[in-house]
């Protein structure tokens, strides 16, 4: 392996994030916890063998699999997710929140659906706070207005990531169907300038623009817009498609997911057999059912469920190891992972 991509490597699992956002949520415990996860990850990929020796200090958590736009390349927005869609209640979110506390520095409160249509949402943001736990979510934006944003704020939200898929209505709705891109971008005017009211400088305003085919010529514009709206930053994002439509795909290389043989969609991804989200994240759907990764949007591979059982007989349950085993040695052979790029994100 090259240096280069060894440079790679070691800052995507040691470095994903801003590691100073997470020092007041790492003590002592946490960080030799996170130890013992990179020394079993690297273990296992260089002997082909699974060792579990650490918990997992980042945790998502579906608050709703439900969703009121209906994007084409989304199962939820277009119902053709193969499980129940529903909400997760309050006193489930409670419970899984002190079964995973002891090592979780990281949350992400999103999954598949909006996670605003949960009408318990400020309230989870706040325990989780309150114990210790840095939290974050995704959200199309739809639900942010004056009253919201200061809610937020008093939430304790760390981190938000708003889907911009436009910078004007016509190419925005190509997308987000059921969207309105002047909601959008008002509701990330009203938490600025609430941020700004407030004097702090969370939570971080992440705006999100997928990279397609119909708006690749409005990066300049998103950035700028990023700019006056207040936002922390912009990101740009490789689309994921389900399906064959081709039409979506950008002209931008470095954005091109995939590569395209004969109307048929193919990952540019080696698929290299490791993947070190398994070993650090743990993934529960609304019905805290746990999943190997997001990617398992219809739980193909149920791991186990936590409502009634403890972290450790889930997370180091023999079926979780067997497909962790998979993934050490085949994972080209795993379904989910074939629309996997690792990570392809730009950020600006």
């Amino acid at each position: 392996m090259s240096s280069g991509r060894w440079k790679v490597l070691l800052r995507q699992t040691l470095f994903p994030m801003n590691i100073a956002s997470f020092i007041p949520y790492i003590r002592f415990s946490k960080l030799a916890n996170i130890t013992l996860v990179y020394i079993g990850y690297w273990l296992s990929v260089v002997f082909k063998r699974v060792f579990i020796w650490g918990y997992p200090y980042a945790v998502s958590i579906e608050t709703s699999a439900i969703c009121n736009l209906r994007c084409p390349e989304c199962p939820t927005g277009k119902n053709t997710m193969e499980r129940e869609q529903g909400l997760l209640s309050y006193p489930d979110f409670t419970q899984l929140i002190n079964k995973v506390e002891e090592y979780a520095v990281y949350l992400n409160l999103s999954l598949q659906g909006e996670p605003f249509l949960n009408p318990d949402l400020f309230k989870m943001i706040r325990y989780a706070t309150d114990h210790n736990i840095y939290t974050s979510l995704s959200t199309n934006g739809h639900f942010l207005d004056s009253l919201t944003a200061v809610e937020i704020i008093q939430s304790g939200l760390k981190k938000i990531i708003i889907s911009v898929d436009g910078t004007d209505q016509e190419t925005y709705e190509i997308y987000r169907k059921g969207g309105s891109l002047k909601k959008v971008l008002d509701g990330i005017g009203y938490l600025s300038n609430a941020k700004t009211e407030k004097q702090t400088k969370y939570p971080e305003i992440i705006i999100q623009f997928i990279v397609f085919m119909q708006n690749e010529h409005q990066i300049k514009e998103i950035q700028q817009l990023g700019i006056q709206l207040g936002a922390t930053k912009v990101e740009l994002k490789s689309a994921q498609l389900n399906g064959n439509d081709i039409g979506l795909l950008t002209t931008i290389e470095k954005f091109g997911r995939y590569s395209k043989e004969n109307k048929t969609l193919t990952i540019k991804s080696k698929l290299r057999n490791r993947c070190f989200r398994l070993w650090e994240t743990l993934v529960i759907t609304w019905d805290s059912t746990v999943v190997p990764c997001c990617f398992d949007k219809s739980v193909q591979y149920k791991i186990g469920n936590l409502k009634n059982n403890n972290l450790s007989s889930v997370w180091k349950s023999l079926a979780f190891n067997q497909f962790r085993k998979k993934i050490l040695t085949e994972r080209k052979k795993v379904i989910i992972c074939c629309n996997c790029t690792e990570g392809l994100r730009i950020k600006y």
